[in-house]
């Protein structure tokens, strides 16, 4: 159990430098070799037939592409509603992501589920862009009904060492979102280090993060075990000493079920069983969706299926 540490409501830069600089460092070998382990976990028959519907109700399937049209958005929503046509036990996704401007037509295509509708903002995948933009951003996607808000950090303000820059950006956007909830990406993949993963998880969660993600699956590196290990651990030691629950996205690079399980064991064994739900668990992985759906039906009738008898979207 790491020694609790008193967190303050910050005030000004040089409170959250202080408190940050004095994070713990990260046991690069020990977090790597501690997901190893956890890796070769197995699992029950039973036990692995309800973690795939959990990942299933975990996921957020996206369409980010220039190309994008309403007619795209309305299939993601049909999906997402009911990933397998044929089997209505199987679970509804928890979300679907799309850029601000089609954010009203997914909800109107989703109207009645409890399916959620996020949208992204801030400048996605950059961060580069001055903070009334941002807000702007933000506000046409809270107008147009956006239950979830995705914003990323400017990693160049990070690096450079301009932390109360990135804190007062998530805590202006925060402000924006209303009741919307908000996921920070860090985009890990350019954080280069544990350490930097860490501090910048606690600052996104000190400044008011409902999620903190990975990343915008738009970079080189994307999720790794490691890095949801370290953003788990952050986000229970955040919980532990404030007594606020943040939760966690996984983004980019997902597309097994076997990946996905190996996250839920570490999800378990790290933060534990409260964060194993999609309030406080997620799957940033479209492509993912339709291999749990394919191992879902092997584990029930034996046999495999072609991944073509489920929709591409």
């Amino acid at each position: 159990m790491p020694a609790v540490i008193s967190v303050p409501a910050i005030a000004n830069e040089a409170e959250l430098r202080v408190f940050v600089s004095a994070l713990s460092g990260v046991d690069q070998v020990g977090v790597e070799s501690r997901v190893a382990k956890l890796g070769t976990r197995s699992l029950k028959t039973s036990t692995k037939r309800r973690a795939i519907d959990l990942a299933i109700s975990m996921v957020d399937l996206t369409t980010l592409e220039g190309a994008d049209t309403p007619g795209r958005v309305t299939s993601l929503c049909t999906k997402a509603r009911r990933p397998d046509p044929g089997d209505p036990q199987v679970p509804a996704v928890a979300a679907v992501c799309v850029y601000p401007d089609l954010v009203a037509h997914a909800r109107r295509v989703l109207e009645g589920s409890d399916v959620a509708v996020g949208a992204v903002a801030n400048a996605i995948p950059s961060g580069r862009a001055s903070l009334n933009v941002k807000l702007l951003d933000v506000a046409d996607a809270v107008a147009a009904g956006a239950h979830e808000i995705d914003m990323v950090i400017d990693r160049g303000a990070y690096l450079s060492g301009r932390w109360g820059q990135v804190f007062d950006e998530i805590v202006a956007v925060r402000a924006a979102c209303g009741e919307a909830h908000l996921k920070v990406i860090l985009e890990t993949g350019e954080l280069v280090t544990y350490d930097n993963v860490k501090r910048a998880s606690w600052i996104a969660m000190l400044a008011g993060a409902d999620f903190i993600k990975t990343s915008t699956g738009k970079v080189g590196v994307n999720a790794t075990l490691p890095v949801a290990l370290v953003m788990l651990e952050a986000a229970r030691d955040f919980a532990e000493q404030t007594g606020r629950l943040v939760g966690v996205k996984v983004a980019g690079g997902i597309r097994t079920t076997k990946d996905a399980l190996k996250y839920l064991v570490v999800v378990n064994e790290t933060a534990g069983s409260a964060w194993l739900s999609p309030e406080y668990f997620r799957f940033g992985a479209s492509s993912l969706l339709n291999d749990l759906l394919m191992q879902r039906l092997k584990q029930r009738t034996g046999a495999y299926v072609r991944p073509d008898e489920f929709s591409g979207d």
